[in-house]
């Protein structure tokens, strides 16, 4: 049996990081989609510190233009 995929947080990350910027996106702008005070969460998600929620990779992969599968790094 093959072993089971884990999340590369780090690599998720930082192609979060990346897909934001060829979108030519700005942090704010995303922050503002969600609704967030300030964007903690957004530079977390970006160190790959932690993963957005489900509901939150839907809304970031709409924004993005990608699907899930296009954000989210396995090992």
């Amino acid at each position: 049996m093959s072993s089971t995929p884990t999340i590369n947080m780090e690599a998720t990350g930082a192609n979060i990081k990346s897909l934001i910027k060829a979108n030519g996106l700005k942090i704010s702008e995303i922050q503002a989609v969600y609704g967030f005070n300030t964007p903690q969460s957004i530079f977390k998600w970006m160190r790959g510190e932690a993963m957005p929620s489900v509901d939150n990779l839907v809304i970031l992969a709409h924004i993005l233009g990608v699907t899930i599968d296009n954000i989210i790094i396995t090992n």
